[in-house]
């Protein structure tokens, strides 16, 4: 029985990675947009993702840690 539980596992994860794999080499350019978003705990609303940027504006770079 566990066996069989086992392999059913595998074989989810196994099909889960090949689709993202697929996704990856189908899409233009390989990336995938980034995305996030949490609920407000006091009002239930959803909020966006920042970056911290001054101007207000949703483009953000990425810097190289370093």
């Amino acid at each position: 029985m566990i066996w069989k539980l086992l392999l059913l596992s595998l074989i989810l994860v196994a099909v889960a990675l090949i689709g993202i794999a697929i996704k990856m080499f189908v899409k233009k350019g390989g990336e995938f947009k980034k995305s996030c978003g949490s609920i407000d705990p006091e009002t239930g609303e959803r909020i966006g993702c920042t970056c911290g940027a001054a101007d207000g504006s949703t483009s953000c770079e990425n810097k190289p840690a370093g």
